[in-house]
């Protein structure tokens, strides 16, 4: 049983020499399905950083328990804060309880979804609420925190939602991008002759050098580049 925290993950690492930028954090989560349960999680705020821990550092717990392999991901960089629509309540504030393995709805849209996590989330929620304001681009949001297990009822939506845009900090090679797509393919609605959405992703894909901010520019997860690929795969480009 190990609890394991990373806390210089993703492109947004503050400036500390050469960076980091694609390691392949799937591969903690490289034994067979019968071996020791392991969990990826690398949460998008502050807020959900305490709950995330709270809920899977305890070994035992109120209903539950955590055997197996837990690791959290996260920046060394601040990141802000998330709200709800009404600017002013915290998506992880009172009343949020995190639950493993489940796919959480920061926006609901009628056009698609960018799926997102960590601190490309943040980026990606300010991409989805100029769209709606500005072009009018009903776009929704899911935020995925257990990078590495499949929500199939989350999965089963998206499928048959109109696009799905994974925009990450991780590597484009090996990141959740390079996995989401097979899971689309495997959802009861593909297998059964379903029309599935257009899949587009956003990862890192080229070397920096310090871990500022702005990188997220060169690597394109920022919010322009993610609204921009959202018009471009909705022909609004």
């Amino acid at each position: 049983n190990v609890f394991s925290h990373f806390s210089h993950s993703g492109v947004d690492d503050m400036s500390d020499n050469t960076c980091h930028f694609g390691l392949n954090h799937f591969f903690a989560d490289n034994g067979l399905n019968d071996g020791y349960e392991t969990r990826l999680y690398f949460p998008a705020d502050p807020l959900q950083a305490a709950k995330v821990t709270e809920r899977t550092f305890p070994l035992v717990g109120e209903g539950f328990t955590n055997k197996g392999l837990r690791f959290v991901f996260t920046t060394r960089s601040k990141t802000p804060i998330l709200f709800k629509e009404d600017g002013i309540t915290p998506i992880y504030g009172e009343g949020y309880e995190f639950v493993p393995g489940k796919d959480e709805v920061i926006r609901p849209g009628s056009a698609g979804y960018v799926v997102s996590f960590g601190d490309a989330l943040y980026r990606a929620l300010d991409a989805v609420e100029t769209l709606r304001a500005q072009e009018g681009i009903d776009i929704g949001l899911i935020n995925k925190p257990t990078l590495n297990v499949m929500d199939e009822t989350m999965m089963e939506t998206l499928a048959q939602s109109p696009l799905v845009l994974v925009s990450e900090c991780l590597g484009h090679k090996t990141g959740l991008g390079s996995k989401f797509g097979s899971w689309l393919m495997e959802t009861k609605h593909a297998q059964s002759g379903g029309l599935l959405c257009k899949f587009g992703r956003i990862a890192t894909h080229k070397e920096g050098v310090g871990g500022l901010w702005e990188q997220a520019y060169g690597q394109g997860y920022d919010s322009a580049s993610v609204q921009q690929k959202v018009k471009q795969m909705l022909g609004k480009d």
